[in-house]
């Protein structure tokens, strides 16, 4: 199975690096009464020589908490409301599973529900809304994890990167190791760019590739935005 560095996967989540290492590594802040803030890491790694390793499932674990981000609620106060989903779901890995998606909305109302008025019950409650009578996830939420793909088993197989747009760029463990490819075509992202910058015009890459105009056209633009 592929493994990511902290950078790697930061960029294919489309989060900052620092951001990401808060969330394998944890983190220690100052605080005004002297005792300092800690916060564990909160997605999956794996040991590695010259340091930590993402692997997939963590990969799918990051989508997830760039979608509470995105929603501009702080992770250290949702952290208690994802420790609840844990508890009440029996899953260590919650956050790269298809009960996320099922139940977790109803699980984080509750929890909301019992911690009345403060800071981590109104944070819980941003990524919540009740819909014909139901508790879902907020839109940015529920567009997240609509993006992921999940096994029979329930685990998470397959994201589609939000980061490009309308275009499907997809990371899937059992393809091209795991790298960033379209959708459509299943062509490397990294290996139609390099043409491009060899100078092979738009049409001849679709053409060679099998890749979408359109989709070619937004993943180019984010690279030359990035660059």
């Amino acid at each position: 199975m592929p493994l990511y560095s902290v950078t790697e996967a930061a960029h294919h989540i489309d989060v900052p690096v620092s951001t990401f290492r808060t969330w394998t590594h944890g983190y220690e802040r100052p605080s005004h009464d002297r005792r300092p803030v800690v916060g564990e890491g909160i997605v999956t790694t794996l040991p590695r020589d010259a340091g930590v390793s993402v692997p997939f499932v963590g990969l799918a674990e990051a989508h997830a908490l760039a979608a509470i981000r995105r929603s501009g609620v702080p992770l250290q106060r949702i952290r208690p409301a994802l420790q609840r989903l844990r508890d009440e779901l029996g899953i260590e890995h919650v956050l790269a599973s298809r009960s996320l998606y099922t139940d977790g909305a109803e699980v984080l109302y509750d929890f909301a529900e019992s911690q009345g008025d403060t800071p981590e019950a109104r944070s819980a409650r941003e990524l919540v809304v009740v819909r014909n009578n139901q508790r879902v996830f907020n839109e940015i939420i529920d567009s997240y994890l609509r993006r992921v793909d999940f096994a029979s088993d329930g685990w998470a197989q397959r994201v589609h990167l939000p980061k490009y747009g309308p275009a499907d760029v997809v990371v899937d463990p059992k393809r091209s190791f795991g790298l960033p490819i379209f959708g459509r075509g299943a062509v490397r992202l990294e290996t139609v760019i390099a043409a491009f910058k060899a100078g092979t015009d738009i049409d001849a890459l679709t053409d060679e590739f099998g890749v979408p105009r359109d989709d070619l056209l937004s993943v180019l633009r984010v690279h030359t935005e990035a660059a």
